[in-house]
């Protein structure tokens, strides 16, 4: 995420500088500026929004046991234990 947020630093610097230098107006610099700037906060909350959900997923999913073809606990093992042909009871 830290290149992400080191690219749209430069483009808000970069941008309103080749406005300027190509003949637009500094108000019209500055706006753009400003929005390029909310645009990259906005994009960086997401980010960290779903870095966030990413890792909260992989915390419930450490504690099951995953096989060799990646099946989650005894579910790739037939299901679990058996009782003589009664149905389990929960």
């Amino acid at each position: 995420m830290s290149d992400v947020m080191r690219w749209g630093a430069f483009s808000c610097a970069l941008v309103p500088f080749v406005l300027i230098i190509s003949g637009a107006s500094w108000a019209g610099a500055a706006g753009t500026a400003a929005g390029l700037a909310a645009v990259t906060c906005a994009c960086r909350a997401l980010l960290r929004q779903s870095e966030r959900t990413a890792a909260r997923i992989r915390v419930r999913e450490t504690g099951r046991h995953r096989d060799r073809r990646d099946y989650l606990g005894s579910a790739a093992h037939g299901g679990g234990r058996h009782s003589e042909g009664r149905t389990p009871v929960d």
